[in-house]
């Protein structure tokens, strides 16, 4: 058991507090942001205080943190905070939910944030700070490096390398052997038979209306 600080006062940062309450044995003690963005002195009940001086209040020797943030520039800001906090002396802790199916030998780096439903099947691998959302599926050898996002029920297939910074939007599938180059951007619903190249954005064509059709001309 660790008394936690959560870099962050979000949605993410605030799901992050529930998750880590309910389902862990980490106590949350207080939250820290930086001061231009503090929301006031308390955020669910807890101190919120300056990240320029949260080691002032709560020292690294007796409590650690855990940075939640979105995947805001294509999680280089999540990275960044990261790297300061543990610039400060703080170590970081993982979030994996007890209803989450991991069954690989390797356990995930620090700042993991895995939810329910996900399933990390044997030989998967998943780095530093990355964010599985609820229903994700890690095929067996697949990899998962540092500083990623993978939204609610991707499929990462077998043998499968997504490599830093890259996006995997919700419902999107990564075929076999596929390896996704740093920074790609896969947005919901793609289906990825090849291999990316750095910094692209992979999209689905988009669902389109049926012009003169109306939902009651249909018998379901």
């Amino acid at each position: 058991m660790a008394r936690l600080i959560i870099f962050g006062a979000g949605d993410i940062a605030q799901l992050a507090h529930d998750y880590f309450t309910e389902d862990s044995p980490h106590e949350v003690a207080a939250f820290t942001v930086d001061r231009a963005y503090l929301p006031g002195a308390t955020f669910e009940g807890k101190p919120v205080v300056p990240f320029e001086t949260v080691e002032k209040h709560y020292p690294p020797d007796r409590y650690r943190m855990f940075v939640a943030l979105s995947y805001r520039d294509m999680n280089r800001l999540r990275e960044r905070k990261c790297r300061e906090a543990k610039e400060k002396g703080y170590s970081l802790v993982s979030y994996v939910s007890s209803r989450c199916s991991y069954l690989s030998a390797y356990p995930p780096g620090e700042n993991c944030f895995i939810l329910e439903d996900c399933t990390v099947q044997p030989f998967a691998r998943i780095g530093r700070n990355v964010m599985l959302w609820s229903g994700g599926f890690i095929a067996h050898h697949a990899e998962v490096k540092d500083h990623t996002f993978i939204g609610a029920h991707a499929v990462v297939s077998g043998h499968c390398v997504v490599e830093p910074y890259a996006f995997i939007g919700a419902g999107a599938v990564l075929a076999h052997w596929v390896k996704i180059a740093e920074g790609t951007l896969v947005g919901a619903g793609a289906v990825v038979t090849r291999d990316t190249e750095p910094w692209r954005v992979i999209v689905p064509p988009r669902a389109a209306a049926l012009e003169g059709k109306r939902s009651t001309d249909f018998e379901l």
